[in-house]
């Protein structure tokens, strides 16, 4: 489903990416952990087309992102770190124009969003401003635009960031029904929800994966009591080599 064969990227001097090479399976949710800097979203961002690889190739849903960029992007759904959202519109209106950008026309596209409204929790919202909306209420719209093309796959940066504990509860709830349907990659620094969420954890430390695995096998390995003691044991690790 998706495939990083050698991707390397450099911002100047910066080495931001190094030799990452991973293979994500149908159906995964995959939690990317590490340090500020390790090169999480940068990742996130190549696979979403944002950017293209300096080095190496990714492969979206059989789609080769360098060649065929537009046929990958449809396959997925990608919601950044930052709620980059259009504050003078409304919610139905933002939603039914990111559907239209994604293709759905008609009925069909009036009954995707009314689905949508109803399983990311925004019934009643649909005439509310973007720009009055709370930090949470943003977050799901987000996710239903993520959701909006019926996608194969799954970006998401920080997707709990900031939020209070009632609506990060219900943000982790939504994304734990994707599970299996979707295939899903998402970075955190809530090591507690990845821990829960994710049935595997990529750790990046210095633009490199410096450890691949589930949850339990990772903390095994490491003799970590959670997987922030897998990060910290991972990054001494690489500070000693």
């Amino acid at each position: 489903m998706i495939d990083i064969s050698h991707v390397g990227q450099r911002f100047g001097r910066i080495i931001a990416l190094q030799d990452v090479t991973v293979k994500i399976e149908r159906g995964e949710m995959v939690g990317l952990i590490g340090p500020n800097g390790a090169g999480k979203t940068t990742l996130l961002r190549i696979l979403a087309g944002y950017r293209m690889p300096g080095e190496g190739c990714v492969v979206i849903d059989g789609r080769n992102t360098l060649r065929e960029s537009l046929a990958a992007r449809r396959a997925l759904g990608y919601m950044t770190e930052k709620d980059a959202v259009y504050s003078e519109m409304r919610v139905m209106e933002y939603l039914t124009f990111r559907a239209q950008l994604k293709g759905l026309r008609g009925r069909s596209r009036q009954k995707r969003l009314r689905e949508l409204m109803g399983r990311c929790g925004l019934a009643g919202l649909e005439r509310a401003l973007m720009g009055k909306l709370s930090k949470g209420e943003i977050r799901r719209v987000l996710l239903a635009d993520c959701l909006v093309g019926a996608p194969h796959v799954i970006l998401m940066d920080e997707p709990t960031l900031g939020l209070d504990p009632v609506n990060a509860e219900r943000v982790r709830s939504l994304i734990a029904t994707l599970r299996g349907d979707h295939t899903v990659v998402f970075s955190s620094h809530d090591m507690l929800e990845t821990q829960t969420l994710c049935g595997r954890v990529l750790v990046m430390n210095r633009g490199c994966l410096a450890a691949d695995g589930s949850p339990a096998a990772l903390m095994a390995e490491h003799q970590a009591q959670n997987l922030a003691e897998v990060v910290i044991a991972v990054t001494r690790r690489e500070e000693r080599s």
